[in-house]
């Protein structure tokens, strides 16, 4: 393992743990099928194995971490079976979050989700980094689901948040032009039916954003003959 994890800011932290390795996963520093050990992640991040152990669990609880007694744990690999169960249920959850928010977003929600769809338009005309663009579309979801304003609804996306995030950057890696010409416009469009009367419309294109992301990182998944 090499040195390019940041040390903790602070020692014994679960949660500092978990965030530190959350996001050399995403980073792309911890791949797919990576082995995650105790004892060099807490040399590497200067907290106690008991912290990462915590910290392990609770990724494992959000998907990102598989473990058991008889092995160690390791990134989860990104399957064709665990996308369509997980893109079915975002789709579900995305179009109840937008027809919740439609009605109860107050100004300040929707000018975010403009300043948000903002940045991922300066991201693209500055060259576009594609995890930065990954970054700021799971966070304008984010806003549709604070615009909503349902805790349980929330919850629930926040039990597959990360392994979307991880998806997401694995859809990016296998087809970034088909992503970078799509992802201001579909987010646009989203933001403005947000603020309109229709309910049907909005309810529909909310659907078609995820299975559109399903569509496209099963294609990248399936094996080239």
């Amino acid at each position: 393992m090499s040195s390019a994890l940041p040390r903790a800011a602070r020692r014994g932290l679960a949660d500092e743990a978990a965030d530190l390795v959350r996001a050399a996963i995403f980073s792309g520093h911890f791949p797919p099928g990576a082995a995650l050990r105790e004892v060099e992640l807490a040399e590497r991040l200067g907290v106690s194995r008991g912290s990462v152990r915590e910290g392990l669990a609770r990724l494992e609880r959000e998907g990102l971490v598989r473990g058991g007694w008889h092995r160690g744990n390791t990134v989860i690999e990104v399957t064709a079976e665990d996308v369509q169960e997980v893109y079915a249920l975002r789709a579900a959850l995305d179009r109840l979050a937008a027809t919740t928010a439609r009605r109860a977003a107050t100004a300040e929600h929707l000018s975010r989700l403009d300043r948000l769809v903002d940045e991922m338009t300066t991201e693209i005309a500055g060259g576009s980094d594609a995890h930065r663009l990954v970054a700021l579309d799971i966070a304008f979801h984010d806003q549709i689901y604070a615009a909503a304003g349902n805790g349980r609804l929330t919850t629930a996306w926040q039990a597959i948040r990360s392994q979307l995030h991880l998806f997401q950057l694995r859809r990016v890696d296998a087809a970034y032009d088909h992503y970078r010409a799509r992802v201001v416009d579909e987010h646009r469009e989203l933001a403005a039916l947000l603020r309109s009367g229709d309910s049907r419309t909005l309810a529909r294109r909310a659907e078609e954003h995820v299975n559109s992301a399903r569509l496209s990182l099963l294609a990248s998944l399936s094996p080239v003959p």
